[in-house]
């Protein structure tokens, strides 16, 4: 026999255990206790509820579809993790994708690691092991450090040594929560980047921000074009020598790509200047004659 069957066999025979109502286990110093704890055991899908404190919201059903053939034809290979409520009664603590799959694939069992353990600690556990082990969305990720923060009143340092990632990290990941729902949902449906999202938070004003968000998806700009948009931007906020300039936003902002686009045309680098009412100027600069009638032969055609 196979280690990969032993361990099915060893899961059949503990589920006809925690199925014996005379012995049920409620606690780690229950008899039995140490062989349910830890192992994998089968469960019935159907003696399993979602956990309420899952922070996967979206779920592919593409992605989904493709798992549950996965599933068909290899079976589960990472078992879930749920906790013990009472008698043949469970709650997903991490796998819900596997779950949902293995639901549409038809199964009525699923290899699990059972923990006993109150819903402070279920809470924890859940956040922690999915922020860990899934392909968790960056706003999802930030929804549940801040969740840690609430419920739980995780330090940033207490959550870095949980899950294993640096105080900045968490920091970044929660900074975006700042940022305009709008494009929080465009975070989390793929539109832009993480990093994308981190150059603009640097932004206060909502309408220039919501501006600057609509150009990258329209120009498909990269995060790197987007932090020298946004150092445009905030250096026009910058007060000019001897004079006080309040932080007022832009009509309009001009992406380098747009004055990439001009020089392009007139073969020839160029300045664009932007003040708080619209109004501006472009510099083109020239080399001789012969180029300033060149320039002036494209402009008037």
């Amino acid at each position: 026999m196979t280690q990969a069957a032993k361990k099915q066999a060893l899961g059949r025979g503990l589920s006809a255990l925690l199925k014996d109502p005379d012995n049920d286990i409620k606690s780690v110093n229950d008899k039995n206790a140490d062989k349910v704890v830890g192992n994998i055991i089968e469960l019935e899908i159907d003696a399993i509820e979602i956990n309420p404190f899952q922070p996967r919201s979206n779920f592919n059903e593409e992605t989904l579809q493709e798992l549950a053939t996965s599933i068909k034809e290899l079976g589960v290979i990472q078992p879930i993790t749920v906790r013990k409520l009472e008698f043949n009664k469970y709650q997903l603590i991490s796998g819900e994708r596997r779950l949902r799959a293995s639901k549409i694939a038809g199964l009525s069992v699923i290899p699990a690691y059972i923990r006993i353990a109150n819903d402070n600690e279920s809470l924890v556990m859940a956040l922690v092991e999915n922020i860990q082990r899934h392909d968790l969305d960056p706003i999802e990720i930030a929804l549940s450090y801040q969740r840690l923060i609430d419920e739980v009143q995780l330090t940033q340092e207490q959550m870095s040594d949980k899950v294993g990632k640096k105080r900045s990290t968490i920091a970044n990941y929660l900074r975006l929560l700042k940022l305009d729902p709008i494009i929080q949902t465009g975070i989390r449906d793929g539109f832009i980047s993480m990093g994308h999202g981190r150059a603009l938070i640097t932004i206060e004003d909502e309408d220039a921000q919501s501006d600057i968000y609509h150009k990258i998806i329209s120009q498909n700009l990269s995060v790197r074009e987007t932090e020298t948009l946004v150092k445009n931007y905030q250096d026009n906020l910058k007060p000019k020598t001897g004079k006080t300039t309040s932080k007022t936003a832009l009509p309009f902002i001009i992406s380098e790509s747009e004055k990439k686009e001009i020089a392009t045309v007139l073969g020839s680098k160029i300045d664009i200047k932007i003040d708080a009412k619209g109004k501006g100027k472009i510099t083109i600069p020239f080399k001789s004659e012969a180029d300033f009638q060149r320039i002036l032969n494209l402009i008037k055609k």
